[in-house]
């Protein structure tokens, strides 16, 4: 039994890389976007799946961190899990602003509309698809 343990073991541990961060690390949060939703003008790939970046403030657990977060994000719990942060090796101009940014308690994005300027409903034999021009 053990030796089936260890070989288990050792097969996971060639995909796990291990992270800890110190206190003082600059990290980026991880965020996760709506599908379909288009932010900043890019679409698919292209969206922004990390902010910040972000000053850890103490270590929690064996995997848990605690850090600094701005004003914008006082709705959101400063206390994250390890898969939801990155280390952080870029310089502090070139970091994505938040001010721009609109997300809500569970870090999901979402945009406001402004006005809904057309509105158009396509069949297409039995389904139909609702165009809505924002």
């Amino acid at each position: 039994m053990q030796v089936a343990h260890d070989r288990q073991k050792s097969y996971t541990e060639l995909k796990r890389k291990p992270m800890e961060f110190q206190v003082g690390d600059k990290v980026m949060l991880k965020v996760s976007p709506w599908k379909g939703v288009v932010h900043f003008g890019k679409r698919g790939k292209l969206i922004s799946r990390y902010v910040g970046p972000f000053k850890v403030l103490e270590r929690v657990g064996d995997v848990s961190y605690k850090l600094e977060l701005l004003e914008e994000l006082s709705r959101v719990h400063n206390t994250f899990h390890v898969s939801n942060l990155k280390k952080c090796y870029a310089d502090e101009p070139l970091a994505l602003p938040l001010h721009e940014l609109h997300f809500d308690e569970k870090l999901h994005f979402f945009k406001e509309l402004v006005e809904i300027i057309d509105r158009e409903v396509i069949w297409l034999k039995r389904s139909r698809i609702p165009i809505i021009k924002v």
